[in-house]
């Protein structure tokens, strides 16, 4: 599998088929932190962070690749955590623009 990392997300309005769950294991093989959910239809990490500050720039700099790739998560955040979870609504699923943008947060990272 090529460096996530150096792919663009894919405009999805619909109509794409989510992964199978044999396939989003096989990405989650270069994203060894991240999990799969028992449907596969969602893959989650939490970052642990030493502060506010910390955390909160951390939060901005993902918005800003989600802005830049047109993928957003959806995120929980406290003083010293993010929890960051990619889906694509419009396939129901996963597709690689979450697998994607998972690697690019990882890199922030």
């Amino acid at each position: 599998m090529s460096d996530l990392t150096e792919k663009k997300c894919v405009p999805c309005e619909g109509g794409i088929a989510a992964l199978d769950k044999a396939a989003c294991e096989k990405y989650l093989s270069d994203l060894p932190e991240w999990q799969l959910n028992d449907d596969a239809t969602v893959i989650t990490r939490k970052f642990d962070f030493n502060g506010f500050l910390r955390t909160m720039s951390f939060v901005n700099a993902i918005a800003w690749v989600a802005n830049v790739e047109k993928h957003h998560p959806d995120m929980a955040i406290g003083y010293n955590y993010c929890t960051v979870n990619f889906t694509t609504h419009a396939a129901n699923g996963l597709t690689e623009n979450d697998f994607i943008c998972a690697a690019k947060v990882d890199a922030l990272f």
